[in-house]
This record gives structure tokens, C-alpha cells and sequence, in this order.
């Protein structure tokens, strides 16, 4: 047992306290940073056996700033704050036997619905921490605690078991006999990763104690299991509960939930990564991309390095492989072919969100462990094109972004989808600040160009971002310092030169060239100076047109600028409302043909250029027809196509 386990969590607090003395230094490394809460405010109870090379900044410590990445998270908020808590917690309610009149929210979240609660008592619980710890939003804090209030009733009215669904255990003995069921597990997940990050970034005892609660149902359900009857159940997607018992171990330090992480373990997915053998192929991606998360939390949290190996196999194979020019993976939920086999996948229900989301949470903790450039240039591909541009303007969520040329944007409805998209969007845009920003124990490293702010308090250092990157190809940043005026303080900044910035970047340092180190793409500029309060260094990242292929079919071709994919605009004709809002994707039947892209040196980008005076405006030339492109995320309510056919 850990010794710190025996302690409660107030005297830990203040034992804690009383030990950093007032000596300004770093708090130690933490994987914790590397969550889906991006920095705790409340400790973990258990070190991690392995400490990460690198951390996030804690998102208390970073506010967005002016720009599309702001935007995106105040659509997101203004929708969160949308939902009334009364809906949200109508068959949560009825679960529990307790009056409820409120009107049932529909789509996933509907009265039959068979994963009804995943984004009313989990998702949403998610996103409200998450809004709070990146913007300082009270209103969600707010709104966050009373639904853990009323959760914890309902979860009183359920009985002493601490089971809490807005289902009935009955779905659970269907699992247990093998009959239908649709994923039990997976919304339990989504509701005990809730309570977590409302208690982690919100303080919220209450909802730790609902998550204790949640685990011991879990825990006395699998006891009189036998480990065959275990191995099929573990058949039915289960989301990442091995993830969020890892976590909930970490925060308490009782190692039963430690031993429940590890139940499971799902031996029959996890036993071939091990021995780097990519068996995806016919499977369900998001089902088992959050068991790989898992592995990740269990190889910090416990040093086993065979978790290590299935994750950052997994992670090579499927970005590496396994993912479209726009960093996005699946077709129709699914790795329906051999590794390196894209071309016959550009269907209309290519990419869904979910698993952009989660692969995004996967690479923070690989690029935690060893600060790799790949891994971070694979972050801002995919966050720049498979999850910025997948809201509306009133934050109503993708499911899949379609990849057949000639198709379109769809997106859910205000109550009537709750898709997994819809939940993990959600959280997704609550959080934009999380990975812009990381450390070690001395230095800062700049990985994402985004308008923003971070403080590192320990350090007596303030950066200020300044951008409208990707239309501005480049950063500006102030360094602010807390401590006497002219005093010169040593912090070194690591500035990310991303692999597609191959010629032509500079910096300046108040106004001034630096010609020594030279900037190398794929690599970190570290800055070694004393820095002085309003030091400016001015980094400049030209931009240029280049061509990817499919890996089986070299005259499938998407254009890119940077890494931004640019997408053609194919205009309007024929969408209406309905066509746009409610389906999952786009109508195959009611795609328009595309004509080939006519290219003289085999590469598509040679034959588009930009438009003066237009940021991120291009065309394409020598074609019978000029074509209209801009970068993939700006596109809505219009058709489009990514990848082009060329013919020469």
C-alpha cells in the first residue's frame, strides 16, 4: 500500500504545502499533464514511475488569445451553456426513480437510447472542468458542480452498490450473457472520466467520491467473472476505463484501482502490439484507440514498458500508415484495409472525429516521453485540419469528415444527435490552450503558433503570443518577467521549427537577425540569453505548396500549404438544411463529379498558386476550369475535395 494512501487528502494538501517552502522552484514532472485534464490543480497521490521527458503547461497557466482558435472555443461555450442541466439529467433521474419533468434530450442521448448518458453525465461534466481550467469560466465551474451534485443523488438513489448510469444494470447482465448490448462500458467511461476531471480541475470533492463509488460497482460486477467469460465481454467496446481507473488510482493511491486498471488490460488487441504486429486491419478504430491511452497512463503510472510498446507501436503504425494528408484515420469507424492501403478509403464516412480526438490525446503522451518533433508536427497537421473546422459557428459538431471529392460538411443538431463526435468535440474545443506550451525543468518549449498567453509562476516568466497564424506565417513573442526591473532572467526558449518550414525561416530578437544557431526544419531553436521584461523575438515560418499522395496510388494527390490541407471549393449547388444538419455524412448519391487535375510534373501542387492579396486564396492554372482552394477548415455549408485525381 502506498504510505501516502494512508494519509487524507487534506493533510496530504497541507504536508505538500508546508514542503515547497519559499523557494520558487519547478514542481516535479508529472505525466498527469499529459491527461485529457491537461494539469491538475489538486495533486496526485501516486508519482509517476516513469517521469515524462517534457509536460504540458498546466492550463490554468495559459489563456488563448484573439484568433480562430478563441473563436472556436467561445462557439463551443456558447453551445455547452445551451444545454440545460435539467435535460441533461432527465434519465439520469428516472434511473434513479426521481420525479423528472424536464423534456429528454434526443439522438444518443434519447429515452431507449443504449448510450444514453455518455455525453449528459460525462462529456459534458468533461467539458465544463475543461472550459474552466483553460478560460477561468466560473459559469461553467458552475454548472459543472451542480450537475455533480445532482449526479451523486442520483447515484444515493441507486442504492448503496455506487452504481451510476441513466440506464439500468440490466444492460450490464446482458453483457455478462452475451447478448445484445451496445457498450455499457463505454458510457460508464465517459461518466467516471467526468467526475475525474471535475475533480482534478475543479476541486470538486464530491465528484471523487462518486468515482470511488463508480469503481467499487465495477469492482464487485467483474469479481465472480472467469477469465473466458471476461476475454468476450471484452469483445464489446469498453472505451478507455482502463484509463480512467489508472488515473483514479493516481489520485488516491489505493491500489485496488490499480488492479481494476489492469483488468483491463484487453490481452486480445494488446498481445500483438506488444510483438509489433499490426493486426487493425477490420477494426472498430475508436473502440480500441482508447485502450492505447490507457497503456500510455498504465506505462507512466507503473514503469511497465511493454505498455510503452503497444502504445508507441500503435501510434507509429496508425500515423504513419494508417493516416490521411489531413492526420485523420478510420473509414465508416473502421481500419477496413492493409496498412498503406488509403486509396479505395476516401469514402463519405472517412475520418470520424472521435478518433482525431483521441490520437491527439495518444501523441501528448508519446511526445511527452521523448520531446520527438514527428509527434508534434503529426499534433499541429491533425489539429489544424481534422478538428479545427469540425464545428459550425454555433458549435454543433462533425461525425465524420468526408474525404469523396464532391461531398460536404455535416454536422449534428442542437438536441437531437449526442453522437461520440458530439461528446468528444465538446472537450476537444474546451481545451485549445493544452498543448501549445511545454517544459522540462528549466526550459520552455514553444510547439504551437496559436494567439496566447502562458505563465510559468515558479520561473518568474510570462510569454505573450501574438499571431494570426496560419494566415500570418509566423509568431511574435514577448517575454514578460515578474521579477525586478533589469534583472535579467535565464529561461531558455525552445522554439518548434516545424518540418515544413524548409527554407527561409529567421528570427530576430528585438528587431535584431540572429545568424547563429541557424534554424533547422524538424527541429528546436533553443534561445540562450538573459532575458530582459519586453524582449521581443520575432519568428518568421514561410509557407509553401506541396503534394502528398496516397501511399498505393501516387496520381491521388491532396495539396498543401504548410500544414494546412487546401481543399477545392466546389460550390453550393443542390445542399439544402437538411442535407447539411442531422446526417452522420453526406449523401454518396448526391456527389458531383470532379474533374482530374491536369499536372505537368506529377505533382498537384504545381499546378495551383496563390491569389493576391488574399490570405490563403489559391486556384488552380492550366486547367480547362479554374478551381477555387482554400485550407480545408475554412470550408462549410459548400462541397469540396481534398484529394485530387492527376492525370498528366
Amino acid at each position: 500500500m502506498n504510505e501516502r494512501s494512508k494519509m487524507t487528502r487534506r493533510q496530504w494538501l497541507a504536508a505538500a504545502a508546508a514542503g515547497a517552502g519559499a523557494a520558487a522552484l519547478p514542481r516535479p514532472l508529472s505525466a498527469w499533464s499529459a491527461l485529457a485534464s491537461p494539469g491538475p490543480s489538486v495533486p496526485s497521490l501516486v508519482q509517476d514511475a516513469v517521469p515524462p521527458k517534457l509536460v504540458p503547461f498546466p492550463s490554468g497557466q495559459v489563456r488563448l488569445g484573439p484568433g480562430i482558435f478563441q473563436q472556436a472555443m467561445n462557439a463551443n461555450r456558447r453551445y455547452l451553456a445551451s444545454v440545460p442541466n435539467d435535460r441533461l439529467l432527465h434519465m439520469f433521474r428516472v434511473t434513479a426513480g426521481i420525479p423528472s419533468a424536464a423534456e429528454p434530450l434526443g439522438g444518443w442521448e434519447e429515452p431507449k437510447g443504449e448510450l444514453r448518458g455518455h455525453f449528459a453525465g460525462g462529456h459534458m461534466l468533461s467539458a465544463c472542468a475543461l472550459q474552466y481550467a483553460g478560460a477561468g469560466d466560473d459559469e461553467m465551474k458552475a454548472k459543472g458542480n451542480a450537475l455533480v451534485a445532482e449526479l451523486a443523488r442520483c447515484q444515493q438513489a441507486l442504492g448503496a452498490s455506487g452504481y451510476l448510469s441513466a440506464y439500468p444494470t440490466e444492460f450490464y447482465d446482458r453483457l455478462r450473457e452475451g447478448k445484445k448490448v451496445w457498450a455499457p462500458f463505454y458510457t460508464y467511461h465517459k461518466i467516471l472520466a467526468g467526475h475525474l476531471d471535475m475533480y482534478v480541475l475543479c476541486g470538486n470533492e464530491q465528484a471523487l467520491a462518486t468515482a470511488e463509488k463508480m469503481a467499487g460497482w465495477v469492482e464487485s460486477y467483474l469479481k465472480p467473472l472467469g477469465e473466458e467469460q471476461w476475454a468476450g465481454m471484452q469483445m464489446v467496446e469498453h472505451g478507455g476505463m482502463n484509463e480512467a481507473l489508472f488515473n483514479l488510482y493516481a489520485l488516491t493511491g489505493k491500489e485496488r484501482y490499480l488492479a481494476l486498471a489492469r483488468h483491463f488490460d484487453h490481452k486480445r488487441f494488446f498481445d500483438p502490439l506488444a510483438d509489433h504486429r499490426d493486426v487493425l486491419r477490420g477494426l472498430h478504430a475508436n473502440t480500441n484507440i482508447p485502450k492505447v491511452i490507457g497503456a500510455a497512463r498504465g506505462y507512466e503510472l507503473t514503469g511497465d514498458a511493454r505498455y510503452r510498446e503497444i502504445a508507441e507501436f500503435f501510434w507509429k503504425q496508425v500515423t504513419s500508415l494508417r493516416t490521411y494528408a489531413t492526420g485523420g484515420t478510420s473509414n465508416d469507424e473502421e481500419w477496413q484495409d492493409e496498412p498503406a492501403k488509403l486509396a479505395r478509403q476516401l469514402g463519405p464516412s472517412a475520418e470520424e472525429c472521435c478518433c482525431s480526438y483521441n490520437m491527439l490525446k495518444l501523441t501528448r503522451h508519446v511526445f511527452g516521453w521523448s520531446g520527438a518533433m514527428p509527434a508534434m508536427d503529426y499534433y499541429e497537421r491533425t489539429l489544424l485540419n481534422t478538428r479545427l473546422g469540425t464545428q459550425d459557428a454555433d458549435g454543433l459538431k462533425m461525425y465524420y469528415l468526408s474525404l469523396m471529392p464532391g461531398l460536404w460538411k455535416t454536422y449534428g443538431t442542437a438536441y437531437g444527435a449526442f453522437w461520440c463526435c458530439t461528446g468528444s468535440g465538446a472537450e476537444e474545443f474546451a481545451k485549445l490552450g493544452d498543448t501549445i506550451y511545454w517544459r522540462d525543468e528549466q526550459e520552455i518549449y514553444l510547439n504551437l503558433f496559436i494567439s496566447s498567453q502562458a505563465s510559468w509562476p515558479e520561473r518568474k516568466i510570462t510569454l505573450v503570443q501574438e499571431t494570426r497564424f496560419p494566415e500570418e506565417e509566423g509568431t511574435t513573442l514577448t517575454v514578460k518577467t515578474q521579477g525586478p526591473a533589469n534583472v535579467p532572467l535565464n529561461v531558455p526558449l525552445n522554439l518548434r521549427i516545424p518540418s515544413w518550414a524548409r527554407r527561409g525561416v529567421t528570427v530576430k530578437i528585438n528587431g535584431e537577425p540572429q545568424q547563429a544557431p541557424a534554424p533547422v526544419a524538424g527541429s528546436y531553436l533553443r534561445l540562450t540569453r538573459p532575458w530582459k521584461n519586453g524582449d521581443k523575438i520575432d519568428l518568421r515560418l514561410p509557407m509553401s505548396l506541396h503534394t502528398e499522395s496516397t501511399p498505393d496510388d501516387p496520381t491521388l494527390q491532396a495539396v498543401l500549404y504548410g500544414p494546412l490541407v487546401l481543399a477545392g471549393r466546389l460550390g453550393r449547388d443542390g445542399l439544402t438544411h437538411e442535407l447539411i444538419y442531422g446526417p452522420y455524412h453526406p449523401d454518396p448519391a448526391k456527389e458531383i463529379p470532379v474533374a482530374p487535375l491536369a499536372v505537368s510534373e506529377g505533382m498537384a501542387a504545381d499546378s495551383v498558386e496563390p491569389v493576391g492579396g488574399e490570405p490563403l486564396a489559391f486556384r488552380t492554372v492550366g486547367q480547362p476550369s479554374a478551381v477555387r482552394l482554400s485550407p480545408l477548415y475554412q470550408i462549410s455549408g459548400e462541397r469540396y475535395t481534398v484529394y485530387w485525381k492527376t492525370i498528366r
